[in-house]
């Protein structure tokens, strides 16, 4: 039997506790290889296939068990990754890159622009797109920031390998942060 997990909402009142609602998995070696629901880390602990690692402090009961809820679990076994994870562009992980901030003005970011035009051959790929307010990408219009006399407050690059995971959850809780270092 699977325990349960408390769903939504806060925990019962006598925890104080918040319940994580995904871990981070890690090969044997302690790299970092996804993301997963608690749930699915829970699976993996009960069928022996992982140790917990780290906690988040709060409790997953059933009828016979009481384990502490994963925040990073560990494969007890070696899995071999055919190759190395690069953080997909979206719009998210531009703004994540970038601080939400204009890439021009320094304001605040709600638009994507391609550092050499897609309709003057530029690609979309990490090293041609910048986060950029309204404005300044009106401004910069069809054109290189150097034709519109523009300057980039940085040069666009691809994250570094690990960023995947802070595209896939958002926010990174402190105690995955030293897998993830590790890692890069």
């Amino acid at each position: 039997m699977v325990p349960r997990l408390a769903r939504g909402g806060a925990p019962p009142a006598t925890s104080g506790l918040t319940v994580v609602r995904s871990a981070l998995v890690l090969n044997a070696t302690y790299e970092p290889l996804s993301v997963v629901p608690a749930r699915r880390a829970v699976c993996l602990v009960l069928q022996d296939k992982a140790e917990i690692v780290e906690h988040d402090g709060s409790a997953v009961r059933s009828e016979r068990l009481a384990m502490p809820g994963p925040l990073v679990i560990r494969l007890r076994y070696v899995v071999r990754v055919p190759f190395h994870r690069r953080t997909a562009l979206s719009r998210r992980a531009v703004f994540l890159r970038d601080g939400s901030r204009c890439q021009y003005c320094g304001g605040i970011a709600d638009s994507i622009d391609h550092v050499v035009p897609r309709s003057r051959g530029g690609q979309h790929v990490w090293e041609n797109v910048a986060a950029a307010c309204r404005p300044c990408n009106l401004r910069k219009r069809d054109r290189t920031p150097e034709e519109a006399g523009m300057r980039l407050a940085s040069v666009p690059l691809a994250p570094r390998e690990a960023a995947w995971v802070a595209v896939s959850v958002g926010r990174v809780p402190d105690a995955w942060k030293q897998y993830l270092a590790a890692a890069s």
